[in-house]
């Protein structure tokens, strides 16, 4: 018996997206061997639900990480995801307008579970569109924490070096973070 689909989508802040075309990744993946369409899985789609260059840390508890991680990272919230912002984002998160383009999953390959992301080679026409003018709103719907910081420099470096599961987007606009 094969696992379900995914359900897998792109969030823009680009609004009336008909078609998208490959184009080359903007990061270095190995198993990536040409230009690509990016989707992200319904389970980590909170990630993506800000401004598109906001940075972030976000994280969570997988099946290897530790319990002293656990404690230290995950103690104080009963959400299952985190998503740390610097706090100077907070206006335009709240002004910013987001477009959530769900694809059907038949042509995407998972290239990063951890991440939750999968790619195509092939163009990819949208099924739906939803409208998200209230971002806040549908981070608290999805079981996160938006946490809200001065700086993400420690903490950065600090799930960096966890046994979390973790992604770190954006961070060349986090202030004073310097990560390779």
């Amino acid at each position: 018996m094969h696992p379900p689909k995914p359900r897998l989508f792109h969030i823009s802040e680009q609004p009336g997206i008909s078609i998208f075309t490959p184009r080359p990744s903007p990061s270095h993946f190995e198993n990536i061997t040409g230009d690509v369409v990016f989707a992200i899985s319904d389970q980590l789609l909170h990630n993506y639900l800000l401004p598109r260059d906001c940075p972030r840390v976000t994280f969570y508890a997988g099946a290897d990480t530790t319990d002293t991680d656990k404690q230290k990272f995950m103690s104080n919230t009963t959400a299952s995801h985190v998503i740390a912002v610097e706090s100077g984002w907070y206006q335009q998160i709240k002004e910013t307008t987001l477009y959530c383009y769900e694809f059907l999953p038949d042509d995407f390959m998972l290239i990063d579970e951890c991440a939750g992301y999968y790619v195509s080679y092939k163009p990819v026409v949208p099924v739906v569109v939803t409208v998200v003018d209230d971002i806040m709103a549908a981070l608290l719907n999805r079981d996160t924490e938006l946490r809200f910081m001065p700086s993400l420099t420690e903490i950065a470096v600090a799930v960096r070096n966890s046994s979390l599961r973790f992604s770190l987007i954006r961070m060349r606009n986090a202030k004073g973070v310097l990560m390779s």
